[in-house]
């Protein structure tokens, strides 16, 4: 048997086991995560340790995309320089938003994710090629698995005890050419981290029921 046959039966006995343990999502767990967390637009003076920032990718990096692609790339806004940087490029009634939030993550795409593939994709060796020669497609995987990953990366800011505020009110040109200039990224949109000041939210916003959107056929 070949370590690779080796490491799949270890994965699927693994896999098995898990399963078999049933396990559910606590009340504690959806509340932290959906149900009872809120976007944030306003900050307490509390830095985020780079240990937190560590953990929430950690977590992060383990949520599936096509072909294990991976294509997210962050870049984490902090010092005061960085945030000149980036300033300009927001709408003007997020720029406080921004300004007092101790992180402000840029959620970014690499085009060239496929470079990688050989590392994080080992079964098709051959994978690289279906984007190397297809700048289309290349975009199309690397948009929508980075949307997916940014979408686990603040749900994993919840889960080691950051809140977060999502933002797309900016000029992404802006955004890629103070930051990625020359490069295969694209920013996607922002996160600000860090502990909230909870005086600044509002009410909650309806959400759509499950008759006006979902169908079962």
């Amino acid at each position: 048997m070949s370590d690779t046959d080796t490491l799949d039966n270890e994965a699927r006995s693994s896999a098995a086991a898990f399963q078999a343990r049933g396990l559910l999502a606590d009340e504690t767990t959806l509340q932290l995560l959906f149900t009872e967390a809120r976007t944030h637009y306003g900050w307490q003076d509390r830095d985020v340790s780079e240990d937190a920032l560590r953990s929430l990718y950690d977590i992060a990096k383990m949520g599936p995309t096509s072909m294990n692609q991976q294509p997210m790339r962050v870049i984490f806004v902090r010092s005061d320089a960085a945030k000149d940087r980036l300033e300009p490029a927001l709408f003007e009634g997020n720029r406080p938003k921004m300004r007092s939030a101790p992180v402000t993550a840029i959620i970014a795409y690499d085009l060239n994710f496929w470079e990688e593939l050989p590392n994080t994709f080992p079964p098709n060796p051959d994978a690289q090629e279906i984007f190397k020669n297809n700048a289309t497609a290349a975009q199309v995987n690397a948009f929508r698995n980075g949307t997916l990953q940014g979408a686990y990366f603040m749900l994993a800011a919840r889960a080691v005890g950051l809140d977060v505020g999502g933002m797309s009110g900016f000029d992404n040109a802006k955004v890629d050419e103070e930051f990625f200039h020359g490069s295969s990224l694209k920013s996607n949109f922002l996160v600000n981290l860090g502990y909230a000041d909870t005086s600044k939210i509002f009410r909650r916003l309806p959400r759509l029921d499950f008759e006006t959107v979902c169908e079962t056929i």
